[in-house]
């Protein structure tokens, strides 16, 4: 059973609260010694939804953070947004706020006769190192539009305005446009969602398991696959065909798509990843501490477990541990992988 994360004596302690039964997913190595181990959970879904390989507590319900963006997308073209991709790629995007995608987000606007003032997220620099100390340089400061879901936002308010919906509290949890994207997030995963919170850029957000979104991007990436036309397959193909807006250039998410063509892939805050397959198979990795370093060494790992060809993600599939400037060991996935009987 899962232990109780504080003691009886922690009175501020929220009643109920369990720790995740996590397992080591990631070890840093420094000269053949183990120096720090990232815990987590982790999931393979077979393509006909059975449970490949898993790790840790995958059914511990968890926040997606980020990652639920390709569903809220879906949900948005459920509701009529019709977007050319790239920019459709944008509003399931965790953005690094390059030109780009700072100008796309503007063209969502400029298309549906709004402005940055009528978005509702949060302020912030750009997501992106290099990004963010280009547009520091030239004398930017933290908006709207910089914000790495400025796009999301974008399409938010876009679909508002196409249904006739008040954009003004597009973000409160009883909005026709949230209550659509929760049930479009209740039909992808095939879970009620155990608790609702809020994202850090604003938007409503739900609590399933890593099996539930796994079945979610599994489902995004057949329908694209198929080309059928559904939503699902609108957006997954965005996202194929632009992964550069999805997350942007240096970034892992953007070079798996790139490396394994037909892959629907979306990151987190907070240490998670979902892998989409074309078969309708799928991965989900959620990093305990949240620790962003062991993201992609877990996930590379559990494609594996799904017969994957793995070697173009060797660039990113780990990582050197440095001293003095040179290599003395690697970030590496540990052999965490529990198949499952038959």
């Amino acid at each position: 059973m899962p232990s109780p994360v504080f003691s009886a004596a922690h009175t501020a302690a929220p009643a109920g609260v369990t720790l995740p039964q996590h397992a080591p997913l990631v070890a840093a190595i420094r000269d053949q010694l183990v120096e720090s181990i990232h815990y987590g959970s982790a999931i393979a879904l077979a393509a006909d939804g059975s449970v490949a390989a898993s790790a840790g507590d995958p059914l511990a319900p968890f926040y997606p953070r980020s990652a639920l963006k390709p569903l809220q997308a879906v949900a948005m073209v459920r509701a009529g947004l019709e977007l050319p991709a790239d920019l459709l790629a944008l509003a399931a995007a965790s953005h690094s706020g390059a030109a780009a995608h700072r100008d796309g987000a503007l063209r969502i606007l400029e298309l549906h006769g709004l402005a940055p003032a009528d978005l509702e997220n949060s302020i912030d620099l750009p997501y992106g190192t290099a990004e963010r100390e280009d547009w520091l340089r030239t004398g930017g400061s933290a908006t709207h539009i910089a914000q790495n879901c400025s796009g999301k936002h974008a399409a938010m308010v876009a679909t508002c305005k196409i249904n006739g919906w008040p954009v003004k509290g597009y973000l409160d949890p009883s909005h026709p446009l949230q209550r659509l994207v929760a049930q479009t997030v209740i039909d992808l995963t095939s879970e009620e969602p155990a608790a609702a919170s809020t994202d850090g850029c604003g938007t409503p957000l739900f609590a399933v398991t890593l099996r539930g979104m796994a079945r979610a991007f599994g489902r995004i990436a057949k329908a694209a696959a198929d080309d059928d036309g559904s939503p699902e397959a609108v957006v997954g193909l965005a996202m194929q065909q632009h992964p550069e807006m999805v997350a942007g250039e240096g970034r892992d998410v953007t070079a798996l798509m790139r490396l394994l063509p037909g892959t629907v892939a979306k990151d987190g805050f907070e240490g998670v990843q979902l892998v989409g397959l074309p078969s309708g198979s799928a991965v989900a990795v959620k990093i305990s501490d949240g620790g962003d370093r062991a993201r992609m060494p877990a996930t590379v790992r559990l494609l594996e477990a799904l017969d994957i060809d793995t070697d173009e993600l060797a660039g990113i599939a780990t990582a050197p541990v440095l001293g003095g400037g040179r290599e003395v060991g690697r970030l590496l996935a540990t052999d965490f992988l529990a198949p499952v009987s038959a």
